[in-house]
């Protein structure tokens, strides 16, 4: 079971959850959740202990998301088509991508990790530019990354039975 899968089903993801999160509200507004995270625990300097309001608020807003919105009226869309192909990435294990698409997306994790390092140092010792330079990292990387899964859900959304049924499930 690849990492990926492991974190989606920590976060409850089923289908139902996963063509939701492929409307393009849902993808565009999954972006909001970092900045919201760090203005949160940020919020420990002016609130104290009050600060597990706005980090528990945060929480439940990267939870809620994918759940709020409907199923997308069509798969066409940039971000819609980069959700598919996360869900391809996470399960690369039982249905192989292509050689070319194996090294890129890690690569782009690991720099957007290495963003949050920076991230978590700048909102502990209250760093702005750690913490701006660390979320610059993470967009980077994470924006790259869902590039790339638009390309590997073109090139991929055909191969299994499975990922033909989520177009069928977008056109009921």
């Amino acid at each position: 079971m690849t990492f990926e899968r492991k974190v989606a089903q920590l976060f409850m993801m089923d289908d139902t959850t996963w063509i939701r999160h492929a409307n393009p509200w849902s993808g565009i507004l999954r972006n909001t959740a970092l900045p919201l995270l760090i203005i949160a625990f940020w919020s420990r300097l002016w609130l104290g202990w009050w600060a597990v309001v706005p980090v528990a608020l945060a929480l439940l807003w990267i939870w809620l998301n994918p759940r709020i919105f409907p199923a997308p009226k069509s798969l066409d869309h940039w971000m819609s088509k980069a959700v598919l192909g996360e869900r391809v990435w996470l399960n690369r294990d039982a249905v192989p991508v292509p050689a070319y698409h194996q090294k890129v997306p890690n690569v782009l994790s690991a720099v957007a990790a290495i963003g949050l390092f920076f991230i978590l140092w700048g909102v502990l010792v209250f760093d702005l530019w750690s913490t701006l330079f660390g979320t610059t990292m993470a967009y980077l990387g994470k924006l790259w990354f869902a590039d790339r899964m638009v390309w590997l859900w073109n090139d991929m959304q055909d191969v299994a039975p499975q990922y033909r049924s989520w177009q069928i499930h977008n056109k009921e």
